[in-house]
């Protein structure tokens, strides 16, 4: 099982880039970004896997509403091509309200926009071209869509937890990016959807990459109190409030590894046990710097454990 982090992208781009040498050299696997409306994602990706080689790097995620599967394409096998091949494209759904208010167009039918979105794009990154003719959307390439060097094909993750969503994403992605879902939630839910459709279609066993909220620290009551205020955002939308419940939590912030090393290691395991093929720590800079090595120092080791 391979061990990542996301990155905070409220740093300058040479920050950021520094931030993942780091991780690299404390011997994790892989970095990954979000995608809100400031930086560009996978650009943001090539330049920092160029800059630091080796190291794996990971869109988590883009949201498929307002984007077309051509254009998401040049820039998975853009960065895939500048990564010598260590680039990981994550999708999402989105949320109704930051489409509809972002983008000014309704937020219908995600789940067929979803499957018609994987279905044109894995054409693309595999073969180079596409000739699909959807309900939603077409993706058409009357010149060629490979990009030289964009090799092996990018591997395509959704951020889905809910049933339908993981079966589209078992039948048509490569594995999943779920986020909040505990191990329960994993293990009793969401691996076994997703693997059963992944099975159904005669496709590999999917990835399972666990995103968790994580610090390693001696203050740990105080770090869960900001990892409260930090994560209830995510208690705005149905789709969280269903997968922490379904996980045993509350809160979002009840899904968040907050202790010392031995009890963050043990969450580790326990996430590993329930299916999880990677694990991606987030919001490891909850408890200041000092914290954010501690915790990086650790699942380095853990990593190459």
């Amino acid at each position: 099982m391979t061990i990542g982090v996301a990155l905070n992208l409220q740093s300058r781009l040479d920050a950021t880039v520094q931030l993942a040498r780091e991780a690299h050299e404390a011997g994790l696997r892989s970095v990954w970004f979000g995608q809100t409306f400031a930086y560009d994602s996978p650009s943001l990706a090539a330049i920092t896997g160029r800059e630091v080689p080796g190291l794996h790097v990971g869109t988590a995620a883009i949201p498929i509403f307002g984007r077309h599967p051509l254009l998401v394409s040049s820039q998975a096998q853009t960065a895939q091509a500048a990564t010598a091949g260590h680039y990981h494209l994550g999708l999402a759904l989105g949320t109704r309200q930051l489409t509809e208010a972002g983008f000014g167009i309704p937020y219908e039918r995600p789940i067929r926009l979803l499957r018609e979105f994987l279905s044109a794009l894995r054409q693309l990154v595999e073969t180079g071209s596409a000739d699909f003719h959807g309900e939603l959307l077409t993706a058409t390439t009357p010149l060629s869509a490979a990009v030289p060097g964009a090799e092996p094909p990018v591997p395509i993750l959704v951020a889905a937890m809910g049933p339908q969503a993981l079966r589209v994403s078992g039948e048509l992605a490569d594995g999943i990016l779920p986020y909040l879902a505990g191990p329960r939630a994993l293990a009793e839910h969401i691996v076994p959807a997703v693997t059963a459709a992944a099975e159904a279609a005669g496709r590999p066993a999917p990835r399972i990459v666990a995103f968790v909220p994580g610090v390693v620290t001696a203050h740990a009551e105080a770090v869960r109190e900001s990892a409260t205020e930090a994560l209830a955002f995510y208690e705005r939308f149905p789709s969280y409030q269903r997968v922490i419940g379904l996980s045993g939590g509350t809160r979002a912030a009840d899904l968040a590894v907050i202790g010392d090393e031995e009890a963050v290691a043990a969450e580790v395991r326990r996430y590993r046990e329930a299916g999880a093929t990677e694990v991606v720590f987030s919001t490891t800079d909850l408890g200041g710097e000092a914290d954010r090595r501690r915790t990086w120092k650790l699942l380095g080791e853990l990593a190459g454990g």
